[in-house]
């Protein structure tokens, strides 16, 4: 079966006139050009060309073999090297895991700055993790670590702190007083007695705030169970309803003066954010590319 390298070789000698200068531009040893040429030639059944001290002189056999075969063997090569340069600059891609929330108010502005192409999948700190386990993912944002899955590589990315929030109108003169008084039963009487929306209905921000400042779980009175924080903050913006959520999540409503906090608590209630990995299976130039843009995002 004829062999395709076996046309190049012809064309370079062909092009060239020399097998030194042809074994040059094909990046191959002479004797190897000399086999190749050697071999097109018996399946041919006729001599290419004319061996002289210091130069190969085409034959008419060669010259006829070169108009036919020369436009398709450019074409292939030009076909070839297109393909090496769209693999050579293929971007790489990052399959990156967020809470929607995050993602949203924080890393969209810079996606334009990554070189990588990105995937973004929403999910909860427990669904994200399944799906850096599975592979799914490279790397994720999350709210929680797992200490069942131990190859999983956790690094803090920033502490986040929970208060209540309120529309910025919401007259809270009441509950100022009662806060003043540090009457902690009042306060929670209180509290308890004002409409609230929540991520879902087990109440899970509110119940972290609750233990630590009343030792006990909430009972309240929910009026919505929204699962989208800024949708949570919108429904707390425009009516008399009240919230627990982040200062890292009501940041932009906090700015916009959509929300205020009424109240931080007698005790901090905060949370570890985490950048979440399996380091034997993500590239290392991958992981620094999005460390950097998580980085500049949470910069600016």
């Amino acid at each position: 079966m004829v062999n395709l390298e076996w046309y190049r070789t012809f064309k370079a000698i062909y092009q060239n006139g020399t097998l030194t200068k042809a074994a040059q531009e094909l990046l191959l040893s002479q004797p190897n050009v000399s086999v190749q040429l050697a071999a097109l030639e018996s399946y041919i059944g006729h001599a290419l060309f004319i061996r002289l001290p210091r130069k190969m002189v085409p034959t008419d056999y060669a010259k006829q073999l070169y108009t036919q075969v020369v436009e398709s063997i450019d074409n292939l090569e030009r076909v070839e090297a297109e393909f090496k340069k769209s693999i050579l600059n293929k971007n790489t891609t990052i399959k990156l895991g967020s809470p929607a929330e995050f993602f949203s108010v924080y890393l969209a502005k810079n996606v334009s700055q990554l070189k990588s192409y990105l995937i973004v999948e929403y999910g909860l700190a427990s669904e994200l993790i399944d799906k850096l386990v599975s592979k799914e993912l490279d790397v994720a944002i999350i709210t929680q670590r797992n200490a069942t899955h131990e190859f999983l590589t956790y690094e803090p990315l920033l502490t986040e702190s929970f208060n209540i929030v309120c529309s910025s109108d919401f007259d809270s003169t009441e509950f100022d007083v009662l806060i003043e008084s540090s009457d902690l039963e009042q306060i929670e009487k209180w509290l308890q007695a004002q409409q609230w929306y929540a991520y879902n209905s087990n109440l899970v921000l509110v119940r972290r705030f609750w233990r630590e400042n009343f030792k006990k779980r909430p009972l309240l009175k929910l009026q919505a169970a929204i699962p989208d924080n800024n949708a949570i903050l919108e429904a707390v913006g425009n009516s008399n309803g009240l919230a627990v959520s982040s200062d890292l999540i009501a940041g932009r409503a906090l700015k916009e003066g959509l929300v205020r906090v009424l109240w931080q608590g007698f005790h901090p209630s905060t949370n570890e954010l985490y950048i979440a990995y399996d380091k034997t299976k993500i590239e290392p130039k991958l992981l620094d590319e999005i460390r950097d843009f998580v980085n500049l995002s949470l910069q600016k």
